[in-house]
């Protein structure tokens, strides 16, 4: 995930850019008269005056391809440097959990342009995900005890290739343009550079798109935006082009602790300051082997991912609805039972999960997870008898698990009588 990546200068090959080859020859073989030039120059400089006319075009495009919206940022901006230090001052506290790999790469994080040799300026992009508005102000998957809750972002396809995808088609549109900019003095004359990430190379993400003014930085430390929220993902196209930065904007949490306050686990220690290895995000999607049995109870049914702190934040009365169809949920992951989804087999689980979020955390993790959710589920002599059902099937880190849920529904069952 965090390997160093090596420049690449991608080669438009797909049918826009064949269409791109065939006005190129078509203007070669039907050479312009001066007159022609002249017109051409002026509907140039009319239409792209200035750098700031690109990126208004570029920021058109983007919205046109799904995205919420984009930022420009130089590779060379401040905020990477003093970044690191921020990094290695929170590395330092102990508060990664099993994330290693943000140990590593520190140089590049530092100095970006060197992740791709010749980029000038990152564009930063958000994309809404939400398929359903949620209730304002209100942590409503607590009133289904029963239901696996899955994070919003992931019950449909993988963002990632989405984003991807849709950056580089980006890219394409972008590229296509350069003989019309010339005369900008942005680099459009030279080969245009480009490769797109997300969430797939050691960089600043969230604070690139604070810098480039998508956002401002929560208290849970997610971007925040005032006319959309943060049920948003984040993706940065690297090109060779120089534009102006954007300018950041004013935060707006104000004196508002309410993701602190809600979060289960408490891992929110400060405002702006999380402890990773606390947070039900990280402990049942990133985190391997058994789950310390003091935040077990506090998980409750999330079994893959957390949205507490974004649904009762107040801005997320703005979020939208996303254009994006990738987002939507395959296989009823916004409606499945903790008893349905226990029953998914490794092949049952490995088909349901191609080209899903959920296959990160792999069979034996997702069905830890589960296990602590049937735990927390209301008392049920069915869910003990499923669970003793796995019991000795996988290994001794989930028998673990089981152990504890059967445990707690004991406890539950013991409560209920008279």
């Amino acid at each position: 995930m965090n390997t160093k990546a090596q420049p690449t200068h991608l080669q438009s090959t797909q049918s826009d850019a064949q269409t791109s080859d065939a006005h190129n020859l078509a203007a070669q073989t039907s050479a312009p008269n001066h007159a022609e030039q002249a017109r051409i120059a002026v509907h140039n400089a009319s239409e792209f005056a200035t750098p700031a006319d690109v990126k208004q075009w570029i920021k058109a495009q983007a919205q046109g391809l799904g995205f919420a919206d984009c930022g420009f940022l130089s590779v060379h901006h401040p905020l990477f440097i003093e970044q690191t230090e921020h990094l290695k001052q929170w590395l330092a506290k102990g508060y990664e959990g099993q994330l290693q790999f943000m140990h590593h790469n520190h140089h590049l994080r530092a100095q970006p342009e060197q992740l791709v040799e010749g980029a000038k300026t990152i564009i930063s992009v958000r994309m809404d995900y939400l398929t359903q508005t949620p209730t304002p102000r209100a942590v409503t998957d607590n009133a289904y005890p029963n239901q696996g809750i899955i994070a919003r972002y992931a019950r449909g396809r993988d963002y990632h290739k989405t984003m991807r995808s849709r950056l580089k088609q980006l890219a394409l549109k972008i590229e296509a343009m350069l003989p019309e900019w010339q005369h900008l003095n942005i680099g459009s004359e030279q080969d245009f550079i480009f490769r797109p990430f997300s969430d797939s190379a050691p960089i600043f993400e969230r604070p690139i798109a604070d810098a480039a003014g998508l956002g401002w930085t929560g208290k849970h430390t997610l971007l925040i935006n005032k006319q959309a929220g943060s049920f948003f993902v984040l993706g940065e196209l690297f090109m060779s082009l120089e534009l102006p930065d954007d300018e950041p904007v004013k935060e707006h949490c104000g004196s508002c602790s309410a993701c602190i306050d809600v979060c289960p686990t408490q891992a929110i220690i400060a405002p702006y300051e999380l402890k990773a290895s606390a947070c039900i995000s990280y402990l049942t999607i990133e985190h391997d082997g058994i789950i310390d049995s003091k935040y077990r109870r506090a998980i409750g049914n999330r079994i893959f991912g957390c949205d507490d702190c974004q649904l009762i934040c107040p801005w997320n009365r703005y979020a939208n609805i996303t254009p994006v169809e990738d987002f939507a949920p395959r296989h009823n992951l916004n409606n499945s039972s903790l008893l349905e989804l226990w029953q998914w087999q490794e092949a049952e689980f490995m088909k349901k999960t191609e080209g899903s979020p959920l296959r990160r955390t792999g069979y034996v993790n997702f069905l830890r997870n589960i296990a602590i959710g049937l735990g927390n589920a209301d008392g049920s002599t069915e869910i003990i008898t499923q669970l003793q059902a796995k019991l000795g099937v996988h290994n001794a880190m989930l028998d673990d698990h089981i152990h504890w849920a059967i445990k707690e529904q004991q406890e539950k069952l013991e409560n209920l009588k008279p």
